[in-house]
């Protein structure tokens, strides 16, 4: 019963830990263009690199 006890602090802190990471990288744009990337793999852009 003690380890209930620790246990649950700890991952509540861990938990806010988590969730203000999540905030941090929403505000930082991390999730604002999530088709980009997908469609910038398919252009071929390897002609200027060639000469």
């Amino acid at each position: 019963m003690d380890v209930i006890f620790s246990l649950i602090p700890g991952m509540t802190i861990l938990g806010l830990f988590f969730f203000a990471v999540l905030i941090w990288a929403v505000k930082k744009g991390q999730y604002e263009d999530m088709e980009g990337n997908a469609s910038r793999i398919l252009l071929d852009d390897d002609d200027d690199k060639m000469m």
